[in-house]
């Protein structure tokens, strides 16, 4: 995400309570995967699950552009 993006969602974090939940899982994501680009080396299992943390980090950001989208294109209409 670039600062842009960054900034216009934490503008929005106290009134969208989805959005905050997958804002907050994706910094979660973030730091974990870091202690992982710290290591010198990571054993099959720890590659492993750097590759899951990986998806769900891309998962969890799809879903903070699509809500964004929402918010970009006349408000944030839900589909539930």
């Amino acid at each position: 995400m670039d600062k842009g993006e960054e900034e216009f969602i934490v503008s929005l974090l106290d009134r969208d309570p989805e959005l905050k939940q997958y804002y907050e899982e994706h910094q979660e994501l973030e730091k974990k995967l870091q202690e992982y680009q710290h290591k010198p080396h990571l054993s099959p299992p720890e590659e492993v699950e750097k590759k899951r943390l990986q998806k769900l980090k891309l998962a969890g950001k799809d879903k903070i552009m699509e809500i964004l989208g929402r918010y970009r294109h006349g408000g944030a209409h839900r589909d539930t």
